[in-house]
């Protein structure tokens, strides 16, 4: 299944979809408007709280990494889970980042695939110690254990060897990781159809791309088909800029903290309107003479999400483990 299935079976739920909206003029105005987009490029080389050590060793940390990759979001009234790391106090995805680097800096070798296979839930809190607790931290458990059985038994042990296989490209590397690894499978059905999302697979591949800042592990010849990475992030931002619009009984829901299932089809919807908006915003910029690509997007919109300016209005509340 390629990435352009993704896209294509998103387009799909956008064209029937009966609680979110895309405003394209929402789109042209953002981009007619350049005060607002600063689109920086990649930043190549290892992110902030990555393990880096320029070898296959960086490349099965980050896969290990990808493959616990979600849901960070407390409970109302719950504490968010932190990490103190290097005088800091990390929270969400820096805080995994930094507990898993933590854990090879204190010589815990947990990248792995023996270490996955027979990783025990006491020592699984050990690595991700700190303030609260991580949210799914059993699915976690889980993940991480049957990412170490497939190794073991399909690619001798390694990730490198799916690497290999691969052979250097983004949608093969894609397309094998849901195809081997359950947790990596992250479709949904949508009217009977199934629909393609591959955000953690896809999030992989651009971590590998950008660590090895393309080079060696890094290197992909076809890095053009990776769609935004559908999280709860990205959906908040495109609605704080009028570009995701959502009928009111959804928004009441999302407003007031209310869960929304997984696979249900208002979650569905969020994300595939999510691909198709960032998509629908590329081809915008592409007109106006801007080179930026989906990923630079995605991670322009990811970050803006992180400044409280783009919070005003809450995220989808879905309990998953494939954001």
């Amino acid at each position: 299944m390629s990435l352009l299935s993704v896209l294509s079976s998103c387009l799909t739920v956008v064209e029937h979809s009966k609680h979110v909206q895309i405003d394209t003029e929402a789109i042209s105005n953002l981009v007619a408007d350049s005060s607002h987009l600063e689109i920086p490029p990649l930043t190549l080389g290892p992110a902030p709280y990555h393990f880096f050590d320029s070898t296959a060793t960086t490349a099965e940390w980050l896969f290990l990494l990808d493959t616990v990759n979600h849901c960070f979001w407390p409970d109302v009234d719950s504490p968010p889970w932190t990490v103190h790391y290097k005088d800091e106090t990390l929270s969400g995805y820096w805080a995994l980042a930094a507990s898993l680097k933590r854990a090879m800096e204190e010589g815990f070798a947990i990248q792995r695939a023996t270490t996955l296979a027979h990783l025990d839930s006491r020592t699984l809190a050990h690595i991700f110690r700190g303030r609260g607790n991580i949210p799914l931290f059993e699915e976690r458990l889980k993940n991480l254990r049957q990412a170490g059985e497939v190794l073991l038994d399909r690619f001798q042990g390694s990730f490198i060897n799916v690497l290999e296989e691969a052979g250097a490209s983004a949608t093969e590397l894609t397309d094998l990781l849901a195809k081997e690894f359950p947790s990596f499978n992250d479709t949904a059905t949508y009217g009977g159809k199934k629909v393609y999302f591959y955000k953690r697979a896809q999030l992989l591949v651009h971590d590998l791309h950008c660590s090895f800042s393309g080079q060696s592990w890094g290197n992909f010849i076809d890095l053009e088909y990776l769609t935004a990475f559908a999280d709860y992030k990205l959906p908040q931002v495109l609605r704080h800029l009028g570009i995701l619009r959502y009928k009111p009984r959804l928004a009441d829901r999302i407003q007031n903290l209310v869960h929304i299932p997984a696979g249900s089809p208002e979650e569905v919807e969020i994300r595939a309107a999510t691909i198709c908006a960032v998509e629908l915003l590329r081809e915008e910029l592409i007109k106006a003479g801007s080179r930026a690509n989906t990923p630079q997007l995605d991670n322009w919109l990811w970050y803006l999400g992180q400044d409280d300016a783009y919070r005003t209005l809450p995220y989808h509340r879905t309990r998953t483990i494939f954001y």
